[in-house]
């Protein structure tokens, strides 16, 4: 009885024939992360303080090493992500994809762990796992979406269910998500004016 109250990865819903994890409580764990590892990413990019970095790593570590070793439900941040969310309407997506796109948080996880906290190395490779931590975390949090359950739909010949937004379905786009060229002509003139600028900087008086 304990086990299936402690051990178990998603929740079963009725009338859902997968198990699910509630995407709006991902989202804000991975908003919440996010925050953390941009902090200590800073810390370490900018003045070389490290011990910020450490610390997110190994608490990095343990919240991936829960959620998929024990339950995600006691992952501590999706149980900060639950409190922030507890009052919307939980979106549920399919419990086997997120579980794949853990198992590469873990893989990446272990990696930093003996680089940065175990051998103290400084260098390229540290910086391009942090990226792609960064990355992950943000298109998860900014977006909804899952990097990683894009990657499972390639090696899995059952394709992922309950994605969120239904992107694992072919729909037709409704009017309000149209892009239009006027929009596109925004776009192009907003990242001319902005080069420019940059490029022109000491020419203008700021």
């Amino acid at each position: 009885m304990l086990n299936k109250i402690l051990f178990q990865f998603g929740e079963n819903i009725k009338g859902y024939d997968v198990p699910v994890l509630n995407e709006r409580e991902i989202r804000a764990g991975a908003g919440i992360m996010f925050l953390f590892a941009m902090i200590a990413f800073m810390n370490a990019f900018l003045i070389k303080n490290y011990l910020f970095l450490k610390l997110f790593v190994i608490a990095f570590l343990v919240d991936f090493t829960i959620r998929l070793v024990i339950n995600p439900k006691y992952s501590p941040f999706l149980i900060a992500g639950r409190v922030m969310v507890q009052n919307q309407t939980p979106e549920y997506s399919g419990a086997p994809q997120k579980k794949f796109a853990w198992i590469l948080g873990l893989v990446l996880a272990i990696t930093m762990f003996f680089l940065v906290v175990v051998f103290n190395v400084v260098g390229p490779i540290n910086l391009i796992i942090c990226v792609a931590c960064l990355t992950f975390l943000f298109f998860e949090s900014v977006f909804g979406i899952c990097l990683g359950c894009l990657v499972y739909n390639k090696f899995n010949k059952k394709k992922a269910k309950l994605c969120p937004g239904n992107v694992c379905s072919i729909n037709i786009k409704q009017k309000i998500q149209e892009i239009n060229w006027i929009q596109i002509v925004v776009i192009v003139l907003f990242v001319a004016v902005m080069l420019a600028i940059f490029f022109f900087r000491n020419y203008l008086i700021f």
